[in-house]
């Protein structure tokens, strides 16, 4: 017999240091004393993001004023089996000072760092996820670097890519130790239409290329369907000044800007 699927909203708040929130379960709810990004339940007639405004307001004191969409991940507890839509909230989309109204901790933590435990297991591989920059730039052909808040990123192209797989990003430093892959490496799976970003879901990261601007309205509709995983879009700079805003809003993890490899 199927379960049915409880759709529930959550926030990853930023300040302007470029931290985001956690906060610990109240006792008196399944996993009490589990950090987690705030939110909850979806009620009937609601939709996200009055959820998310209501959910902060009632559990910490914090007034949302606009958020932008980002992961969708299907959660299979034991209680509940949720559908879980996060939204990133930047610093200038809130007021207020957190405030524990039903007896909760909270903390702010920096993006690849987190001092917390126990995290509550849906809410694992978005800690893994927000390491990941919102600006890369590079080449294909070369390497491409950001910073992820607390320290520099690399990526290079990996040859041994798996065959489903166009091209494999992956994080140059831990390359350069070791001739073989560690473990904990993301893998970024290079994606240029929706076909092959089904074919990559078993990625950590997608980079979807945009040669051009025709190539944009099937990467603005998988987002409005929701994604899984960190989306990122690979696009020469001159696109991006045009259509930067446009992919924010869309819920895009970030952009990698390609300075110069041709992506046709």
């Amino acid at each position: 017999m199927s379960r049915l699927t409880v759709p529930v909203v959550a926030g990853i708040l930023y300040n302007r240091d470029g931290e985001f929130l956690l906060s610990s379960r109240p006792a008196g709810k399944p996993y009490a004393g589990y950090w987690e990004f705030a939110g909850g339940k979806v009620e009937a007639g609601e939709d996200d993001l009055s959820a998310l405004a209501r959910e902060w307001q009632e559990e910490l004191g914090i007034r949302i004023l606009h958020a932008t969409p980002w992961l969708t991940r299907i959660h299979d507890y034991e209680h509940a089996r949720v559908r879980l839509r996060f939204y990133r909230i930047a610093a200038d989309g809130w007021q207020g000072q957190p405030q524990a109204h039903e007896g909760q901790g909270w903390r702010w933590q920096r993006p690849g760092h987190f001092d917390v435990a126990p995290m509550l297991p849906a809410n694992t591989p978005i800690l893994r996820a927000l390491s990941i920059p919102q600006q890369l730039s590079g080449r294909l052909d070369g390497v491409f670097r950001g910073h992820n808040g607390s320290e520099e990123y690399t990526l290079a192209v990996w040859p041994q890519a798996e065959p489903h797989h166009r091209q494999v990003l992956f994080d140059i430093d831990q390359l350069m130790q070791r001739h073989r892959l560690p473990a904990d490496t993301l893998c970024f799976a290079l994606i240029r239409n929706a076909q092959e970003y089904r074919a990559a879901a078993d990625a950590d990261a997608l980079v979807w290329a945009l040669p051009d601007e025709q190539a944009l309205p099937p990467l603005l509709a998988q987002l409005q369907a929701g994604v899984a995983q960190p989306l990122l879009a690979l696009l020469p700079p001159s696109l991006a000044k045009r259509h930067a805003a446009a992919l924010q809003s869309a819920g895009i993890h970030g952009l990698m800007l390609d300075e110069g490899t041709a992506l046709a």
